[in-house]
């Protein structure tokens, strides 16, 4: 259970007002939106009637909707076959034990994926399937928000130095991951430093602005001029982290 002060308020509005001189809030409503249409498609998809009759094209949809797996989309299923990563899926949304449990033996099912699929790929993608299928219910948990191995991320910006992200197992750091969400989600919506009106979704694109304020400012430490004219522009960044660039929200 964390305690005390857990968000750091005034960093917090720091890298929203960084991430405003470099993008509009009218862009990353838009961002929102878009995340929002994402969920939407993938509540659709994910249902237990919809995983029984899915076709390869749904499957490499819903992995291609996931910053993490959508280079390796045809890997990861060609590895698990359609019935089988289906099933993974129900297991995952809906069967037996705490989330945290569910996501573990996800994660452990795609890292033994290998064949170039990186290890984080497992809570990433997990996380997302439970997060977009229940935003209200399930927390998301990407690297970009908090990799254990480099120990990087939006969230250890943005809490105090004593909140511990870190455990021992899958399970255990998602239930710490969502307890740090809940204080970011409701301090972000007290303090106006997620994007309004979208609920949960605004949290998400705050954080994905914070990590793309902090790639921005490592990367023009680290490379060249020349290199750091290709990185994209926030909006687009933001996008990409959250897995709706050029996602088309009209289409059914």
């Amino acid at each position: 259970m964390l305690t005390g002060q857990v968000v750091d308020t005034p960093t917090a509005r720091e890298f929203t007002h960084l991430a405003l001189q470099k993008v509009s809030e009218a862009e990353l409503e838009t961002v929102a939106g878009k995340v929002e249409f994402k969920a939407e498609r993938l509540s659709e998809m994910l249902t237990s009637e919809r995983l029984g009759a899915w076709t390869e094209e749904d499957a490499l949809t819903t992995l291609r909707w996931v910053f993490s797996s959508r280079r390796k989309a045809q890997v990861i299923l060609n590895s698990l076959g359609l019935a089988g990563l289906s099933e993974g899926i129900e297991l995952l949304l809906r069967g037996q034990g705490p989330e945290g449990e569910r996501l573990q033996f996800f994660h452990q099912t795609i890292v033994d994926v290998g064949r170039g699929v990186r290890p984080s790929t497992g809570f990433d993608l997990g996380s997302e399937l439970l997060h977009f299928s229940n935003p209200d219910r399930y927390w998301l948990w990407t690297r970009w928000m908090w990799n254990p191995e480099s120990e990087t991320g939006a969230l250890p910006l943005i809490v105090m130095e004593e909140v511990d992200l870190d455990a021992s197992t899958v399970a255990e750091t998602y239930e710490r991951i969502g307890l740090a969400m809940a204080f970011v989600d409701e301090v972000g919506a007290a303090a106006g430093f997620r994007t309004a009106g979208h609920g949960v979704f605004g949290t998400d694109v705050f954080l994905a602005s914070v990590y793309a304020i902090y790639v921005y400012t490592t990367l023009r430490m680290r490379m060249t001029q020349e290199f750091n004219r290709v990185i994209p522009e926030l909006a687009e960044l933001v996008s990409r982290l959250l897995g709706v660039h050029r996602l088309e929200t009209k289409q059914k």
